[in-house]
């Protein structure tokens, strides 16, 4: 497999996830948090990093340069994972009410206090309202955002052998 037809299959994988989230939104009428929204974010970001990849298809020092923004954007969204994991493990009562929704804090506070308040976490965030095989929604995004990751950094960094071209 060259590093195009891989960072094509990590933007493929990056798309599948994204088209779940929709279809859980608007057919399983599950609304996202602030957080779900965050990691959707992180994970549309994997994968326009993915499919620049594979349509630049770099040598050498390029592929390490997508490599690396692979793996920031895998962390980021791991950590906002992790964050929501953690609000749902907290138990009742300590988590602050429900907040305002992440269209009205935008429309009033700035981008700093919005992320400073998103990650903070709210009562919507830590409601668990879906689950597959024990673990909810935000466990499989880490999972999903960990194989990315690694996957985006091999495929990137991997020695390639030469392809001849007739």
């Amino acid at each position: 497999m060259t590093s195009r037809q891989g960072n094509l299959l990590g933007f493929a994988a990056c798309a599948g996830l994204l088209a779940y989230a929709y279809y859980a939104q608007m057919v399983l009428h599950l609304e996202p948090c602030p957080l779900c929204i965050f990691q959707r974010v992180g994970v549309f970001a994997l994968g326009v990093i993915f499919l620049i990849a594979a349509a630049h298809d770099p040598v050498g020092w390029g592929r390490r340069v997508y490599a690396v923004l692979l793996g920031a954007a895998a962390l980021g969204v791991i950590g906002v994972a992790v964050r929501h994991l953690y609000i749902q493990s907290l138990p009742e009562g300590s988590i602050p009410a429900c907040g305002a929704s992440l269209d009205f804090m935008l429309k009033v506070f700035s981008l700093s206090e919005v992320l400073v308040k998103v990650l903070t976490g709210s009562g919507e965030c830590a409601k668990v309202t879906w689950s597959f095989l024990g673990l909810a929604m935000p466990a499989w995004v880490l999972i999903a955002a960990l194989a990315l990751g690694a996957y985006g950094l091999w495929i990137n960094l991997r020695r390639q052998i030469p392809v001849l071209r007739f």
